[in-house]
Order: C-alpha cells, then sequence, then structure tokens
C-alpha cells in the first residue's frame, strides 16, 4: 500500500462509508473452501485481543499501515486462498481491492483481551453471523479457550455453539480454534501436549446442533499423527507466534500436513512478520508445502 492508497482509504472510511458495503456487494467471491483441496489462510485477527508483539519484537504489529503492507503482499502471492481477519482488518482489505476471488474467513469472539483478568471471557464481539452472511463471507472463526477451573468457560462454550449452529444453517463453515488452558501465574497457558490438544478437540468439535460445517483449527504439537486420529473433521494448523528458527517450524508444519485430514495452514505472524521481513518468500515457501505434500 502505498502513501497514495494510504490517504485514500482514510479519505473514504471518513467521508464514504457506505462504500464498505459497497465493495462487499460487489467483491468476486472465492471457491468454497470445500472445492479447496489445500489451504493457505493468512490470519489477522491477533490485535482486536490486543496483542501487537511478534516473537522478541514487542510492537511489531503497532502500525496498521504496515500490516496492511504486509497482508496485501502475502494475499497477491501464488497459492494464498484468503484471510482471516476482524471487520476492521477486512474491510481495509475490501476497500483496497485486495480480497477479490479470494476465501474470507470472519473473526468472531475478540473479547478475552490478552493479559487482563477477563481473558478466559471470550465473548462474542467481532463479527456475527448474520454479518457474515450479509457481507458474504465464507464463514466464521470462533476462539474457544476451555479452562476446567474457570466459570466464563461455559459461557464460551455456549456462544460457541450457538455461532456453530447459526453458520452451519447458512451453509457456511464454522472454524473453531480449542484450547485446554489453564491461569498460571496470572497468565493463561495452553496445554500443548498431545493428550491436552486431543481433549480441546473432542470438546470443539462436540459444539453445536450439527457438526456438518466444522472445521477445527489446533496448533502443531509432538505426536500429530495420534492427534489426527481424534477427529474426522478437516482440520487446519495454525502457526502461532513464531519462535525459534523458522526452519524448524517449517519443517514441523510440512510433517504434519502430510496425515489424513489436514487440509492447510492458517498463519499469519509467522508468515507476515518473518526474522528477515520478507514476507513474499516466507508466504511462498509455505505455499510450496501445500504444493509437495
Amino acid at each position: 500500500m502505498n502513501e497514495r492508497e494510504h490517504r485514500t482509504l482514510i479519505d473514504t472510511r471518513a467521508r464514504f462509508p457506505g462504500r464498505i458495503a459497497e465493495a462487499a456487494a460487489a467483491r468476486r467471491r472465492g471457491r468454497p473452501l470445500e472445492e479447496r483441496d489445500r489451504l493457505l489462510i493468512i490470519a489477522a485477527d491477533h490485535t482486536a485481543r490486543g496483542v501487537v508483539g511478534v516473537g522478541s519484537r514487542p510492537g511489531a504489529m503497532e502500525s496498521r499501515v504496515e500490516l496492511l503492507e504486509r497482508l496485501c503482499v502475502a494475499l497477491a502471492r501464488p497459492g494464498v486462498d484468503g484471510v482471516l481477519g476482524t471487520p476492521d482488518i477486512v474491510e481495509d482489505l475490501l476497500l483496497l481491492g485486495a480480497l477479490e476471488d479470494k476465501v474470507v474467513i470472519g473473526s468472531m469472539n475478540r473479547g478475552g483481551l490478552h493479559g487482563s483478568a477477563f481473558e478466559f471471557d471470550d465473548r462474542f464481539t467481532a463479527y456475527d453471523t448474520s454479518t457474515i452472511v450479509r457481507t458474504g463471507l465464507d464463514g466464521g472463526k470462533m476462539l474457544c479457550r476451555i479452562g476446567m477451573d474457570d466459570l466464563t468457560t461455559a459461557r464460551t462454550l455456549e456462544s460457541c455453539g450457538r455461532a456453530v449452529t447459526e453458520l452451519a444453517s447458512h451453509g457456511l463453515v464454522a472454524m473453531v480454534e480449542p484450547f485446554w488452558s489453564r491461569r498460571a501465574a496470572g497468565a493463561v497457558t495452553h496445554d500443548l501436549s498431545p493428550e491436552g490438544v486431543i481433549r480441546s478437540m473432542h470438546v470443539a468439535q462436540g459444539l453445536g446442533a450439527t457438526s456438518a460445517r466444522t472445521w477445527l483449527k489446533i496448533p502443531v504439537v509432538d505426536g500429530m499423527e495420534r492427534v489426527m486420529r481424534a477427529t474426522t473433521l478437516p482440520t487446519l494448523l495454525l502457526g502461532g507466534d513464531p519462535g525459534g528458527a523458522p526452519e524448524l517450524t517449517y519443517a514441523a508444519w510440512r510433517e504434519a500436513l502430510r496425515l489424513p485430514g489436514v487440509r492447510g495452514l492458517v498463519v499469519g505472524r509467522a508468515l507476515l512478520y518473518p526474522p528477515d521481513d520478507d514476507v513474499a518468500a516466507a508466504v511462498d515457501t509455505a505455499a510450496a508445502m501445500l504444493e509437495v505434500t
């Protein structure tokens, strides 16, 4: 996004907000998820939970302008199927014309702000089903952190189950991202053992009145072959906050992508903010994995 595009975006936001709905109505939608063998979706919903850091860079995503520039680069690369984002980001990308022929998944529950006293309270504060339908998106994604000692988990499960049912009634994908979690030393942490991931998957795939349109979004952990035997649902692998050498991350993705049921990747920070800041190269590396596995 150049300076002219930036200024035009700001001006349009202020003076012509109706153009967002016009751009959504005119957008050419991509092929449905069900028609794609493998998917590479760029995740861009972290900032709505107050997460602006990437690895050792605490303020990496502070600039919306830079984030949009990186997203536009990623979405323009061959092999990228679409984006997962909150309304603010999706609407910016619509106005920039970056979502033609792309899959777009709306992020729904962003209420459990990172590091807050109410972090487990994953209320639905972003997209709702009616807006996803009205704006022609392809589905909704929801975070489902399961805290056995946290009373707000019951409300999260109920809300996620309702969203799964509503999305399915419109023939849209419900992408559920479950974690078996707990609060330790004031911070919410996830159980990333095979046992923890498997438990979270079993709860997630039982949400809603039907699982016909449910997809899972899970982390890559040890014992992925065992993990993937826990479900028959289409499953996408999440990237998470990048740490360590990218080669190790890529190797783990490549190995997991070979497993039955794994349909692709949903990755944000690891591709948008690689250590060398070469977004195009990082995205091309991920896209190549989907071609050869």
